[in-house]
């Protein structure tokens, strides 16, 4: 009887995933309640941390079936694989973005080249530690700050490298409240940070509406390799701006944008199993990530502080801070920071300029590196 109980025990166990369990799960475990407490307590970025945190986990318990061949969590993968989901994500994106603040002020445009020289750190940084120069160029586009441009480079050039390469540019995104504000505030003075920004002037609706068709008409002539990103987001915004379809532009910035919201984080979650995600590359990529978001931030401020030298009526440094493009977190952390200097000074309305400048910085940074790869 007692063998017997004994058989059936050991029976059981082996059913579960108890026989391969190791400490690397228990690690990336830790991980994914770490984002989820960073969600929940210190609210960074919750609509990515915690179906990012949630999937990290399930992918790490042994045994489970949603991510094997056939699970949920592999077709939720599949559209990320297949490049499917990044442009509907810019495509949500521009049905709930406003270009005027770019359109006004088309000096800040040049914040949105300023602050991508962490890409180019990161790519070489990458090159130096051996990664070949397409793995470096994917690794690269990371200091963008852009998520769904870092997933579309990265499976044009490297798509082995496209579980460690998505979760280091959307945690990073979405930690950009920790990671940017100490560089700012060593780059500028409190007087610097306390400068108000003037109104600008009232963009015409003609002017809304002939963006982006005009923006979509470029960038499918001029760069072909990164056009399906750039001409959802303007079919998203044309929606959005031409007055007649409401209901559309709020189905793709509302009802559509959530579903693939949640279809991106759990495809990015379910790729942290640990003995995929615990290599020296992981956290080779996530250091030069991190050095790319730092550099990336300060160049922005640098930039912005250069142009102050030559400009009668100075623009707050920290705009340049918003010029990686991470949209809306990067201006929402510029607008912030001015406000801890002076509970007045909001500059959202202006950072979301160069926010929006840098995603075509980013896409057009992408574009030149397929092109000068031969990747199409």
């Amino acid at each position: 009887m007692l063998d017997e109980l004994i058989s059936f025990l050991v029976a059981m166990k082996d059913q579960t995933g108890l026989e391969h369990l190791w400490w690397g799960n228990l690690v990336m475990i830790a991980i994914g309640i770490a984002m989820i407490y960073l969600a929940v307590v210190k609210r960074y970025e919750p609509l990515l941390l915690v179906g990012i945190g949630f999937s990290c986990i399930i992918s790490n318990v042994p045994g489970s079936d949603l991510i094997l061949p056939g699970g949920l969590f592999h077709y939720a993968y599949q559209g990320v694989a297949l490049l499917v989901i990044p442009p509907l994500i810019f495509f949500g994106v521009g049905a709930m973005t406003d270009f005027g603040p770019m359109i006004a002020n088309p000096r800040l445009v040049v914040l949105g080249a300023a602050a991508h020289l962490g890409i180019f750190v990161a790519l070489l940084g990458a090159k130096a530690l051996g990664f070949t120069l397409h793995e470096a160029g994917a690794i690269g586009i990371i200091g963008g700050a852009d998520g769904p441009m870092a997933i579309f480079i990265t499976m044009k050039l490297a798509p082995h490298l496209l579980p460690q390469i998505s979760v280091a540019a959307y945690s990073y995104m979405a930690l950009m409240p920790l990671i940017q504000p100490p560089v700012m505030k060593l780059l500028t003075s409190r007087q610097e940070r306390r400068i108000v920004m003037k109104q600008t002037r009232t963009v015409t609706r003609l002017e809304r509406i002939a963006f982006p068709i005009v923006i979509g008409f470029i960038v499918n002539l001029f760069f072909p390799p990164v056009a399906p990103l750039i001409t959802m987001l303007m079919l998203g915004n044309l929606f959005k701006e031409v007055g007649v379809t409401e209901r559309l532009a709020k189905t793709a910035a509302n009802g559509l944008m959530n579903v693939i919201i949640i279809i991106l984080t759990v495809a990015i979650g379910s790729t942290m199993e640990a003995r995929q995600f615990l290599t020296v590359k992981t956290v080779e990529i996530v250091i030069l990530g991190l050095l790319a978001f730092l550099c990336g931030t300060a160049s922005g401020v640098l930039g912005a502080k250069i142009m102050n030298l030559f400009l009668k009526e100075k623009i707050n440094p920290l705009l340049g801070s918003a010029g990686i493009a991470s949209v809306p977190i990067a201006a929402r952390v510029a607008h912030l920071v001015a406000l801890e200097e002076d509970k007045e000074n909001y500059l959202i309305y202006h950072a979301m300029g160069p926010n929006l400048a840098g995603v075509f910085g980013t896409a057009i940074s992408g574009g030149i590196m397929l092109a000068l790869l031969g990747v199409h």
